[in-house]
């Protein structure tokens, strides 16, 4: 072996001995007549992706199913798919299950369209509204021109008497927080 060919080769090696100690990723050795090569290809942990839509973040959601039903139903998809942002105060499968017997499946229906969507629309602020941003006795401005009133009690965040079990929940286009029960627009 010339002087040469050890040199190059006593670099690779060192240089694949600090690359490896720097990553915990795949070394990958390819040897050819004359040299050693040694690559070394380092996995970078990413954060997960934020969802794309307020819509993806009640898809994604086993306790949603009833609100997604009643998002598609009242043709609102799109629009709370748009470029927002949106506060959606999301409501969860128990929380319909509240409601009297019957009333979920009337709402679904063609005819009860409009009334299905002015109760959505009910659970939707233009903007996006952090729990860091509500304050008690607020009154905040839903897209259905209604208010909901906030009250916050020894650390406990309700709207308009539905308690906010979890809260921040960042999407692309605004931001949800979970409900344990359907408000309603007052008449």
């Amino acid at each position: 072996m010339t002087k040469k060919n050890f040199s190059l080769m006593a670099v690779s090696i060192t240089t694949a001995l600090i690359m490896s100690a720097c990553g915990s990723g795949e070394t990958k050795t390819e040897t050819t007549a004359d040299t050693t090569a040694t690559v070394v290809t380092d996995t970078v942990a990413t954060a997960p992706a934020v969802p794309a839509t307020v819509v993806d973040i009640a898809v994604g959601s086993a306790d949603h199913t009833t609100l997604v039903a009643a998002v598609k139903a009242a043709g609102l998809v799109e629009t709370l798919s748009g470029a927002g942002p949106f506060t959606v105060f999301a409501p969860t499968n128990a929380a319909f299950d509240k409601l009297p017997k019957g009333t979920v499946e009337s709402l679904l229906t063609p005819e009860k369209k409009a009334d299905l969507t002015g109760i959505l629309t009910y659970h939707v602020v233009a903007g996006a509204v952090k729990a860091a941003d509500l304050k008690d006795g607020q009154m905040i401005k839903t897209v259905n021109g209604k208010e909901l009133k906030v009250t916050i009690k020894d650390a406990t965040v309700m709207i308009d008497g539905a308690t906010v079990t979890a809260a921040d929940l960042v999407a692309g286009n605004g931001v949800v927080h979970v409900i344990d029960a359907v408000v309603l627009p007052k008449k």
